[in-house]
């Protein structure tokens, strides 16, 4: 049956691409010491500035690949969960909990516990579904460029740990691997939750009429060697235009989306 809304949204999205004009350049930006950032333009182009090569804990941008993995099922089951700050031995990062949660605002509350408790029951899924050995793969595959070699070997699921939303040292990416992976065609899905669930409300209406908002995922990582200290993520785009950008130690996701939108000259 056909959906009036999802026809709707895909004019809009034919509209909006049509309408947006081709990517200008832009100056390199001032970066300061230990800042990476990475940009492209929608031309295929890849633009890298500062420490954009270099590696690190990816901290909440993991969310954003569980997005790719289970997003739309999550998505589709209308999924919510009450955080309290605390479930069994497990933390969240707001240890006052941030109440009920859907996906959206999970996603951008970068609520841990609330994507471990459906990790979790992902997981029980893809055992039922596909064995213990095929759900790992399944995870291994999308999750590859991030983990290295640092997953232990095995043929069944990985204990469920923090580490897999980001908390630790398993998950590793950079400014320019990390865009790179966004703008690869298997990853449209993760740009459209982001601009879906993290550009504010009406985007698709406001797509329409040339005023698209940006959209941007934020999110501390820990330090190797230091555990109270965190470095910043942000990932974001607008349109065709995407770009991630790394803080050094000592910085939170506030300090790291008021830099993104200093270095991409965004009025407050």
């Amino acid at each position: 049956m056909w959906n009036p809304r999802s026809i709707l949204l895909g004019w809009v999205a034919a509209l909006c691409l049509a309408a947006q004009p081709a990517p200008e350049a832009m100056p390199a930006p001032t970066l300061l010491p230990g800042e990476g950032f990475a940009i492209t333009l929608g031309d295929g182009e890849v633009h890298t500035y500062g420490e954009a090569a270099k590696e690190a804990p990816m901290g909440s941008l993991a969310k954003l690949v569980w997005m790719r993995l289970e997003g739309a099922e999550w998505s589709s089951r209308s999924l919510q969960y009450k955080c309290t700050g605390k479930a069994g031995s497990f933390t969240c990062w707001n240890r006052e909990g941030h109440g009920r949660v859907d996906v959206g605002k999970a996603l951008a509350e970068s609520c841990n516990l609330a994507f471990l408790a459906w990790i979790a029951d992902s997981q029980s899924r893809w055992k039922e579904l596909y064995g213990e050995a095929a759900g790992r793969a399944r995870l291994e595959d999308v999750f590859a460029p991030f983990l290295g070699r640092r997953l232990p070997p095995g043929e069944g699921m990985p204990p469920l740990t923090p580490a897999w939303v980001g908390d630790g040292d398993l998950l590793r990416t950079s400014p320019d691997a990390f865009l790179r992976w966004l703008m690869e065609p298997q990853q449209s899905e993760v740009v459209n939750f982001g601009q879906r669930f993290l550009a504010g409300r009406w985007v698709e209406v406001k797509s329409l009429f040339g005023k698209e908002d940006w959209w941007f995922k934020t999110g501390t990582a820990p330090v190797p060697g230091d555990p109270s200290a965190t470095s910043a993520w942000v990932a974001g785009g607008r349109g065709r235009l995407l770009a991630v950008l790394h803080l050094p130690r000592g910085k939170g996701k506030q300090d790291g989306l008021i830099r993104m939108r200093q270095i991409l000259k965004l009025k407050d």
